[in-house]
């Protein structure tokens, strides 16, 4: 989907990880599941990244581009009112397209028996895996493509997303 960036101003202090509790609150009051959360950019154009998607979305069934521009106005107000304001950001809202990330244990527990890329040191690298098992908020099991199980920590997985199955999509 396309993204819609709008200027604001956030507070220098807050980070990411500050910001995911309030964000991830306000986008399920929406109806909506918070996918992804990034802040990348430079110190004189900083950028928030924010995917989302329906919680009950299917493959090419998901979040539409006015859901983005919705979610992205009342994304803007509600930071802007909570006083998370200071220097010039720019806020993008988009899909999580569909090699979405996999970053909670939600996520890894959705798409339990779909396939993944995952890049993990224990892994040696970028590999495509099975979504097996996740037997706790911290940890998932993959079957590797030997056929041999690992479980891994979900902080050891420095990226993830799903391996698109173009046989599942619908054909318009």
């Amino acid at each position: 989907m396309g993204e819609f960036p709008h200027i604001f101003f956030l507070a220098a202090q807050m980070s990411a990880d500050a910001l995911l509790a309030p964000i991830r609150d306000h986008l399920a009051g929406l109806g909506f599941e918070l996918v992804d959360l990034r802040r990348t950019g430079t110190l004189q154009r900083p950028i928030l990244q924010v995917r989302v998607d329906r919680p009950d979305s299917r493959p090419g069934q998901g979040v539409t581009a006015d859901d983005c521009a919705g979610i992205s106005r009342s994304l803007e107000r509600f930071l802007e009112t909570r006083a998370m304001v200071g220097p010039r950001y720019v806020l993008e809202v988009s899909s999580p397209g569909l090699d979405r990330p996999l970053r909670w244990a939600e996520h890894w527990r959705r798409f339990v028996g779909e396939r993944a890329r995952v890049r993990a040191d224990r892994l040696g690298g970028r590999r495509q895996v099975e979504i097996v098992a996740v037997p706790d908020d911290g940890h998932v099991t993959l079957r590797q493509e030997d056929g041999s199980e690992v479980t891994l920590a979900l902080d050891e997985i420095r990226e993830a997303n799903l391996v698109v199955d173009w046989g599942r999509i619908p054909k318009r």
